[in-house]
């Protein structure tokens, strides 16, 4: 796949029979080096500013997800099939101990798309908050010049 990407990340949180969705749509960078997936992307936090201040970096192998930002938001959140891990997720408005158990992680790589399949149960503070499902997908980026 090339360098340029447009990454798409589409997610389902479900709390006691209410569903909610989040979408972001991003340009970024991707590599492949020593087995990993590496997808780069900026993060729109402010949309009436359309400013981007949430740097993120995808590391996918086969069982293992890492998400790291930087920015109005610090964490480093790991998914790994069959485990909790626990992270800090800052913010400006202070901290919050974020816990993930992973239950599924499936990846698909062909020469035009990298698609990853996510499903976890989500804790903040040790409550529970949801459970999960994202759908992360990358493809060469159309408008970007090489």
């Amino acid at each position: 796949m090339i360098k340029d990407v447009l990454v798409s990340i589409s997610g389902l949180q479900t709390e006691l029979g209410s569903d909610e969705t989040v979408e972001v749509v991003s340009c970024g960078e991707y590599h492949f080096r020593n087995g990993k997936h590496f997808v780069i992307y900026e993060e729109v936090m402010d949309e009436s500013s359309n400013h981007m201040d949430t740097k993120c970096l995808l590391k996918m192998s086969d069982k293992q997800i890492e998400l790291l930002k930087k920015g109005d938001v610090d964490t480093h959140m790991i998914f790994e099939e069959g485990k909790t891990h626990l992270s800090r997720y800052t913010t400006e408005f202070g901290d919050l101990v974020v816990g993930t158990t992973t239950s599924s992680i499936e990846i698909k790589n062909t020469e035009d798309e990298l698609l990853a399949e996510l499903a976890y149960t989500l804790e903040i503070n040790y409550q529970f908050v949801s459970e999960c499902h994202l759908t992360m997908k990358v493809t060469p980026n159309a408008g970007a010049s090489s």
